[in-house]
């Protein structure tokens, strides 16, 4: 609503309340003055030149600022855009034996006997074995990920910023060897730093069933 339309508002409101007819008959000329005269001043004052360089706060647009990103993180996220969807790493098989399981169990506190007690575990267990815990597969990820080659030859430091989704399928049955396969599912660049968003599915050998699924991101300082 403009100035001059909001005055007239008023103004009309102004009349209705006058039930008066002397009360009116007086003011009335008044009024029609003083609109009159704020009407020209408004007019004059919108016609000023220097007036036009400022615009209604409606009429303005939300301006999106672009985040200053550094060229060393900038270039790391050109090169790994193209990466998006595909398989980026295979890792080595590793042998989860019971002593990895039994120290696992002793930094956590969690000895539950169908991890820690063999013969309890091929008695009773549907398993026929002990297990790992499905946190221990969890805390292989940096080992399962590792390649032979540094991945990120340009990157200062490596992150695990934090973990998306986690699922543990099937469970690990002592003996067993697993090995993670890496998607990249996303890029996202900040200043100084690169956040990978992966897929990393942790396979059994000889089964089709997976040990873990997790959507991990790693935070790349560059």
């Amino acid at each position: 609503m403009s100035v001059v339309d909001f005055f007239k508002d008023k103004e009309r409101l102004l009349r209705k309340q006058l039930q008066s007819v002397e009360i009116k008959s007086r003011i009335e000329p008044q009024l029609r003055q003083i609109t009159q005269r704020l009407s020209e001043t408004l007019t004059n004052t919108l016609n000023t030149p220097w007036l036009g360089r400022f615009t209604s706060v409606q009429d303005t647009k939300p301006v999106l600022v672009k985040p200053i990103i550094g060229k060393e993180a900038q270039a790391f996220y050109d090169k790994w855009q193209l990466f998006i969807g595909q398989e980026t790493q295979q890792g080595e098989w590793l042998l989860i034996d019971q002593n990895r399981i039994n120290q696992f169990a002793a930094v956590t506190e969690d000895d539950q006997w169908i991890h820690v007690d063999e013969q309890r575990a091929k008695a009773e267990s549907p398993f026929g074995a002990t297990i790992a815990h499905g946190f221990l597969t969890l805390a292989m990820l940096p080992k399962l990920t590792e390649g032979s080659n540094n991945t990120y030859p340009e990157a200062r430091m490596l992150v695990n910023y934090g973990l998306n989704k986690v699922r543990f399928p099937y469970p690990v049955k002592v003996g067993s060897y697993v090995r993670a396969r890496t998607t990249l599912k996303e890029v996202i660049c900040a200043k100084r730093s690169v956040d990978l968003i992966s897929e990393i599915n942790i396979e059994i050998k000889d089964s089709k069933r997976l040990a873990c699924i997790a959507e991990t991101v790693l935070r790349v300082y560059l």
